[in-house]
């Protein structure tokens, strides 16, 4: 088996791995359907959509939708969730509305953006390999999990608890984080509309404050669901923290920051205005210095 093929095998066996493990954690004192935890239907149902898509997509090398999938797993999981609890409390709605009004503004904008540019070249050499194709629908189901624990935890949690000043601070950060990624999004594409920006950066609105302003946006509304899912977790479903966590880690090291950071100084490092506006602006946090 060749390198790539066996790192693929690696990566779909983390991903079931990991993903058990934060099922059996988060499904702790949680209610059931049968003999099934509502957190772990959860879990399972993100893997399931993600596989049941990756056949059509296998069949015709595409990623198309990929991105559109990831947030219609949030979407259905979440309301399949309210759906199947047995007390629909006023937390749990406040959840999946959080969650569900992000996933369809997200995934309309990457939907969007993905047919106008035609896909996205991080797929271009893995789909012509099914079982390396098979690995990426695989850590999706992962990454949804992850990110929607602190959510899915707390509507699957069988202890209660009045609604409290954490929930209105929750969802206050929660829109504050939206509506700097919605706000970062739309200038963002403004700006690539205008044909005399061709082939420039943006450094104007809040591009100006930070370089990634929308992976911040993106940051805090999870911090917020998180806030607002906290007093109804109990013991091991605390594995909710790992929710913004997990955001904050892959945004800042992994696929997120790193990746465009590099693209943008294969395309503008030489560029000394680039080089000025990188000096001067931070990645993420306002007032941080930039490297």
């Amino acid at each position: 088996m060749s390198e790539p093929k066996s790192r693929s095998v690696i990566l779909i066996v983390a991903a079931l791995v990991l993903s058990g493990l934060l099922a059996f954690a988060g499904s702790q004192q949680g209610w059931s359907v049968g003999p099934f935890a509502g957190f772990a239907i959860a879990v399972a149902a993100a893997f399931i959509v993600q596989w049941v898509a990756f056949v059509p997509a296998a069949m015709t090398q595409t990623d198309r939708y990929f991105d559109l999938t990831g947030s219609l797993t949030y979407i259905a999981v979440t309301v399949l969730l309210l759906a199947l609890s047995p007390e629909r409390d006023a937390r749990s709605i406040i959840l999946t509305v959080l969650v569900v009004v992000w996933a369809v503004r997200l995934g309309s904008f990457l939907f969007m953006r993905n047919l106008r540019s035609g896909g996205d070249d991080r797929f271009e050499e893995i789909k012509a390999s099914k079982l390396r194709f098979f690995s990426v629908w695989s850590v999706q189901g992962l990454w949804v999990s992850l990110t929607a624990a602190a959510a899915w935890i707390a509507i699957t949690s069988a202890h209660s608890a009045p609604l409290g000043w954490t929930t209105f601070i929750g969802i206050a950060v929660w829109v504050i984080g939206f509506g700097i990624e919605v706000t970062a999004d739309l200038q963002k594409s403004r700006f690539k509309a205008e044909p005399a920006n061709s082939g420039r950066f943006i450094r104007s609105g809040l591009w100006s404050v930070v370089r990634h302003p929308n992976y911040l946006g993106e940051i805090l509304l999870w911090i917020g669901v998180l806030i607002v899912a906290a007093p109804v977790l109990q013991g091991w479903q605390w594995v909710a923290l790992l929710s913004p966590v997990f955001v904050i880690v892959l945004l800042t090291r992994v696929s997120g920051i790193p990746l465009l950071e590099a693209k943008a100084e294969r395309k503008w490092g030489d560029d000394p205005e680039y080089r000025a506006y990188r000096a001067r602006t931070p990645a993420l946090v306002p007032g941080l210095r930039g490297k």
